[in-house]
Order: structure tokens, then sequence, then C-alpha cells
């Protein structure tokens, strides 16, 4: 526990060095979330490039408003606010584009996920946004209810039940033994 208490402390003295504008903790802060990040951004959109802009965007908006930021303990918090934030106009803005051919694939660095073959990842991608990205940050992000209800502005109650939605989605998908 104290370890945690210990983690925690540091934490939250790199968040007021960051509102206080030292660069070095702000990148602390990032190297500390970035597999985080990087997950949530990809629960929600599919394509790389846009996960690398919502990042990117993500990074900018958090540096640019830290001093915002009202309790150092739910940095994490703001920052997947922002991230899922972007993560939407960017899922807005491909709506809006026409395709003028769809059959051309990704040009360039391509990412090879080992896992994304794997049955679960399958099925969770085959769920709406909402709910997909409650999974996301429920179950790999180790985000708590309270939390994700405030990330999303949404009630604690809708959370549980879109929780539990999307298990029984994912048992149909998946079957019972899975």
């Amino acid at each position: 526990m104290e370890l945690t208490s210990f983690s925690k402390r540091r934490r939250n003295t790199e968040v007021y060095k960051a509102k206080k504008g030292d660069n070095e903790a702000f990148l602390a802060l990032i190297d500390q979330n970035r597999l985080n990040i990087y997950r949530v951004a990809r629960g929600i959109l599919k394509n790389e490039e846009d996960v690398k802009d919502a990042i990117q965007n993500t990074l900018m908006k958090a540096f640019q408003n830290i001093h915002t930021l009202e309790k150092d303990e739910y940095f994490k918090t703001w920052l997947i606010r922002i991230l899922i934030n972007e993560c939407n106009e960017i899922l807005r803005k491909n709506k809006r584009n026409i395709s003028l051919d769809e059959n051309i694939g990704d040009i360039g660095e391509k990412y090879t996920d080992d896992y994304e073959n794997m049955d679960l990842v399958r099925a969770i991608n085959s769920l709406d946004e909402e709910l997909r990205i409650l999974i996301t940050l429920f179950y790999f992000e180790d985000i708590s209810v309270r939390d994700i209800s405030e990330i999303l502005n949404i009630s604690k109650g809708t959370v549980k039940s879109r929780l539990s939605r999307a298990r029984l989605k994912l048992r149909k998908i998946l079957g019972e033994d899975y």
C-alpha cells in the first residue's frame, strides 16, 4: 500500500509541477499514461492515422490547458476525457468526409497488433461505439464506474447498465463457454 501511496504522491507532485510550467514534469506524466492513451484511442478509432491524430491533438490541448485542471489527482481522468472528445471529433469529421475510393488501403506505416485477430478483440470491435468505449475504459484501463461516469458525462447507473448490456452482447457473440 505504501508503494501505491508513494506513486500517487509522486504523480501529484508531477501534476503540480506541470501546472506551474515544468515541461519535464508534463512529459513524465504523459510517459506514465502513454499506453493508456493509446489503448483508449485504439479502442475508439480503427484507423492508425486517426489514432495518432487524436493522441497528438490530446497532448497539445492537455499541454495548453493543464493549468485549468482543478484537482491534481484527476489528471488521468482529465486526460482521457480530452482524448475521448478528440476521438469523437475525428469520428464526426470522418462521417462527413466522403471517400472517393473505398478500396484504397492504408498507405505507409502500418501498426500490427499481435492481438488483433483474437476473438475477444473482434467481438469488442463489433459493439456499438458507446459500449466499446465503456468496455475499453472499464476492463482495459481499469477506470472505475464513478470516473467513467465523470469522463463521459453520464450517470453511474447508465454506466452500469451499458456495461451490463455490453457483457450480454459479448456473451452472445463469443458464446457462453468463452
